[in-house]
């Protein structure tokens, strides 16, 4: 049976600090093969989908504030994908190297030798998983303005809201990783979350085309909010509601934190 001490509050100091700088010195000496990992896979989707089949596809009617709107697919795209980039970057970091850290490297057992709560730990591993996401989709807008896909003033709130995308999915991969006894365990987060969401989030294609039930479910989705506020903004407007949006992402990664940090307690008081 759970201990209730596990679901206490968390108990969060500066000292989380210092272990975000360890993994910052670690990775430093990996930036440039673990940056071209994280956006090759992207760019490969959009060179392919946005290039390819976007001149199949040509625009896509999308329902605006103002009325129907035609954008070109390439956009429609771009502005979906940087959005999965940012949930497939924090989502990695937050699972397979946040795991080797807890389990196989046994890092977070010397961390906590000194005086470093498990608590400060796990905001760590968070934030350095949102930091990942955020370095590596500044590098994919980058590609993208060269691009010339779009040149939005607007874009520049592009990299705040994928930061809040980004602390959202490492919170959530952060629960998966408190409950894996192995790497295989990751395959059902992958397989049964992130790779449905990618596809009724409204990244390849509009929500529109979904069936009712399953749009109305799909409207709660992390990654559909994510994309409700970033899809605009590449468009040169403001998302509509972006509160609403705003607090979805926030209300998961509140009670994703404190899952993750509770089952981690679990963890290493066995």
């Amino acid at each position: 049976m759970s201990n209730p001490s596990h679901w206490s509050a968390p108990r969060l100091s500066m000292r989380w600090w210092p272990v975000f700088q360890r993994n910052l010195l670690v990775w430093k000496k990996l930036a440039l093969p673990s940056l071209v990992g994280n956006i090759a896979e992207p760019l490969m989707w959009l060179v392919a989908f946005g290039y390819g089949m976007g001149a199949l596809v040509g625009q896509v009617s999308l329902s605006t504030p103002q009325g129907q709107q035609a954008v070109p697919y390439i956009l429609f795209l771009a502005s979906g994908s940087i959005c999965m980039s940012a949930m497939n970057a924090a989502s990695f970091e937050a699972l397979y190297s946040a795991f080797s850290r807890m389990h196989v490297q046994k890092t977070w057992d010397g961390i906590m030798n000194a005086p470093v709560r498990l608590d400060d730990v796990v905001l760590a591993e968070m934030l350095w998983a949102a930091f990942k996401a955020l370095f590596t989709v500044l590098a994919i807008l980058g590609v993208m303005l060269a691009l010339g896909i779009s040149h939005s003033p607007k874009l520049l709130l592009v990299l705040p809201v994928l930061l809040v995308a980004g602390i959202t999915f490492s919170c959530i991969a952060l629960v998966f990783n408190a409950l894996a006894q192995g790497y295989d365990f990751f395959t059902y987060y992958f397989t049964l979350f992130l790779t449905p969401m990618m596809f009724l989030s409204g990244v390849f294609f509009p929500r529109e085309q979904l069936p009712g039930l399953v749009r109305a479910v799909s409207q709660w989705l992390p990654l559909t909010n994510a994309v409700a506020l970033v899809r605009p903004l590449f468009m040169d407007q403001w998302p509509d509601q972006p509160l609403v949006h705003l607090a979805v992402l926030a209300v998961y990664a509140v009670g994703a934190f404190w899952v993750a940090l509770a089952l981690t307690r679990k963890r290493f008081a066995k």
